[in-house]
C-alpha cells in the first residue's frame, strides 16, 4: 500500500456534517504526502471519527475504527520523518501527521485550529492545508462536545462499533474520500 503522491493534489473528505477539501503538497513532506496518498487511495479514512477536538489547538482523526486494521498500523508500519522546512509551519488550517516521537507517524493526522508554531521544532511537519473557507466546517460543524475524552487505545482495540458509537454517539466522522490530481 505504498504509493507515491503526486506533487500537488486535492482530497475531498465527505463527512456526516458536510465536505471539506485539503490541498496536499508533496514538496512540504514527501514521506507524509506519500503515506497520506496511499491511505486515501485505499479509503482508509472511511468511517474514521474526529476523536479529538482540542479547542483553539487541533482536531484529530485517523484511527479507522476497525481493530484488525488499526492494530496492524500500530505494529511497526510507521513512516520516516521528513526534514523540517523553516518556511512551512504549523499555522491555522495546516494538516499534519500526529507523532509520538521520531519516525512514529502512522495514520493519525490533525488539523491546526490555531497557529501552533511551538510544534514546528517537535517533528510535526505539515503536508497539506485546508482549502478556502472549509476551515469553518471544523469550527462550526464538527462535533466538539467530547473534546479529548475518547481513549485512543480503546478505539484501536474495540473500534467504532463497540466503543465510539456507544460512548460517543454524536461524534462526527468521515464517510468517504476522493482525490483530484493537480500536478504530477
Amino acid at each position: 500500500m505504498s504509493l507515491k503522491s503526486p506533487e500537488q493534489w486535492l482530497v475531498t473528505m465527505n463527512t456526516n456534517v458536510g465536505p471539506f477539501q485539503m490541498k496536499i503538497h508533496r514538496a512540504w513532506s514527501p514521506n507524509g504526502a506519500d503515506r497520506f496518498y496511499s491511505l486515501v487511495r485505499n479509503n482508509f479514512y472511511d468511517g474514521a471519527r474526529f476523536f479529538r477536538y482540542a479547542d483553539n489547538f487541533v482536531v484529530q482523526w485517523g484511527i479507522r475504527g476497525t481493530p484488525s486494521i488499526d492494530q496492524m498500523y500500530q505494529n511497526g508500519a510507521n513512516v520516516m520523518d521528513d526534514p523540517r522546512r523553516a518556511d512551512i509551519g504549523n499555522t491555522k488550517g495546516r494538516v499534519v501527521f500526529a507523532t509520538s516521537g521520531a519516525n512514529t507517524r502512522s495514520t493519525q493526522v490533525f488539523m491546526n485550529l490555531a497557529d501552533n508554531h511551538f510544534l514546528d521544532s517537535q517533528g510535526f511537519t505539515p503536508f497539506g492545508e485546508i482549502v478556502g473557507d472549509d476551515l469553518s466546517l471544523f469550527q462550526n460543524k464538527i462535533n466538539a462536545e467530547y473534546g479529548e475524552k475518547a481513549d485512543q487505545n480503546r478505539i484501536i482495540s474495540q473500534g467504532n462499533q463497540l466503543y465510539l458509537k456507544k460512548s460517543f454517539p454524536h461524534m462526527s466522522y468521515i464517510t468517504s474520500e476522493s482525490v483530484k490530481v493537480l500536478a504530477e
